[in-house]
């Protein structure tokens, strides 16, 4: 058990090597991780685990995997019950105002994706149908629908909250559909997939709080689940020269911890699975929010990543969750 919460111990990055070790050829070791997750991919799809929908990392979801998704959902929530935190529900898209009022889009365009509708008359419609018979790609046709597909799902949140958060400010449970548009076959990689988030909105020092105090809780339940679990420093994938350097501020700050399991064995990096995150004032300034105190409210937010936790338990313990240890069952009230 390793939880690394002074961000000067982070682990080498993919590209560094760690003082004292030899590292394997970048080539060879790149063309092992990708046999790695070829082979869980190809177990996942045999086992009847995951569906194959033709599109890299967008999978149909069986029965096998829905009981275990379903199990480690109702084990995070059993583990926030002390948060009193207020249920919240959203729909997997978001309007493009709310949307443009996170500054998502600037830090990570190449993940975002917008939502298009036709609005064309009947001489359009015939131009798209004639795109279509030759063969050419016919989405110009559309036109944007001022929506978003969400790619975090506590953004709505910070729209409703009001102006003023309340004395000791307000704790919610979000739970919802993410889309970032990163096609990978890494199984561990979807495009589509559930974030149970519970967030917290106050002052400076209950957000840290909220944080830092999360973080031994998630570490406990997911080491419960017969995962072996670091939590190191780590920083959101921002885009470009300029996301180099938020990056590096964010590892400094010590802003972000993720929950990380070396899902394709000893000798490749681990893989995240949950993160404790640290928003400071971002939203608060994005939105006008307040604390009761009159400074602008801070954020923070615990995320569990519910399909990589999952396939992380096939990973370990095998695609039969019958035949997996007592203690994990247990854990998971399997």
């Amino acid at each position: 058990m390793t939880i690394h919460l002074d961000h000067d111990t982070a682990a080498p990055a993919a590209s560094e090597t760690a003082v004292g070790t030899t590292a394997a050829p970048v080539e060879d070791s790149a063309d092992a991780l990708g046999a790695a997750r070829a082979e869980l991919r190809d177990r996942l799809l045999a086992d009847g685990v995951l569906l194959d929908l033709g599109s890299p990392g967008l999978y149909g979801r069986t029965g096998v995997f829905e009981r275990v998704y379903s199990a480690v959902d109702a084990a995070a929530v059993r583990s926030q019950a002390d948060l009193d935190a207020e249920v919240l529900r959203f729909p997997p898209v978001e309007p493009l105002a709310s949307f443009e009022r996170t500054d998502y889009i600037a830090s990570f365009p190449d993940l975002a994706a917008s939502i298009s509708g036709f609005t064309g008359d009947d001489r359009t419609h015939r131009a798209l149908l004639a795109a279509r018979e030759r063969g050419e790609r016919w989405e110009g046709f559309l036109e944007p629908a001022d929506l978003m597909l969400t790619p975090a799902v506590c953004h709505p949140v910070y729209g409703l909250v009001g102006d003023t958060v309340p004395e000791g400010g307000r704790s919610f449970d979000i739970l919802g559909d993410s889309f970032r548009r990163e096609p990978s076959l890494d199984p561990m990689r979807l495009q589509a997939f559930h974030m149970h988030e519970f967030v917290h909105i106050g002052t400076p020092a209950s957000a840290k709080a909220h944080r830092d105090d999360r973080i031994p809780v998630m570490h406990a339940l997911l080491e419960s689940f017969g995962l072996e679990i670091d939590v190191v420093p780590a920083n959101d994938p921002f885009f470009g020269r300029v996301g180099q350097m938020l990056a590096r501020n964010q590892v400094e700050q010590a802003l972000k911890f993720e929950f990380v399991t070396p899902v394709y064995g000893p000798g490749h990096d681990a893989t995240a699975i949950s993160s404790a995150n640290l928003h400071e004032d971002h939203f608060g300034t994005a939105f006008g929010i307040r604390s009761a105190d009159g400074g602008v409210a801070h954020s923070a937010c615990i995320a569990f990543g519910l399909e990589r936790i999952t396939i992380a338990l096939f990973a370990a313990h095998g695609t039969d969750p019958d035949e997996w240890p007592a203690a994990v069952r247990s854990a998971l009230a399997l």
